[in-house]
């Protein structure tokens, strides 16, 4: 990737208040598995993308959680959506990849903190999938509400 616009990619929070942008070199990403990124993000595993520090530029800033003596977390106070971390030595920053506008691009290509992976999550292609809009307890509110289902 050597066109700038492809390598320049914007994220944000749910309810926009925080955004960022990034320059993007790679579309590697990682699962992290670690108790500490599962209790952060409320999920099995953590999706990051990993990028240098002078890579992000917060458009408008995030609010800072030290998350340990170690490292510190991005995050939106108002709608609680998680942004990334970082360590505390500014060596380099992980955004979310569910933060991230069109997160399409990232493939997974490790997992870190293996020590609490937990196998059941890792291969679901078997389970039924339902999409929001077919799911009745999901579209009949957004209908009561006047409005579609997002993507």
């Amino acid at each position: 990737m050597t066109d700038e616009a492809n390598r320049t990619m914007t994220g944000g929070c749910q309810c926009g208040r925080v955004r960022y942008s990034a320059r993007i070199d790679s579309d590697d990403a990682y699962l992290c598995h670690c108790r500490m990124c599962q209790k952060a993000t409320g999920g099995v595993a953590a999706a990051f993308v990993g990028v240098p520090a002078d890579a992000v530029t917060w458009i408008s800033p995030p609010d800072w959680y030290a998350s340990s003596p170690i490292a510190r977390r991005p995050f939106c106070s108002a709608c609680g959506t998680p942004l990334g971390f970082a360590f505390t030595d500014g060596e380099g920053m992980d955004l979310t990849l569910g933060s991230f506008d069109d997160p399409s691009r990232f493939r997974p290509i490790l997992h870190a903190g293996a020590e609490n992976l937990h196998e059941a999550w890792l291969d679901t292609r078997a389970l039924p999938r339902h999409r929001s809009e077919q799911t009745p307890s999901v579209a009949d509110r957004w209908q009561a509400a006047g409005l579609a289902v997002p993507d």
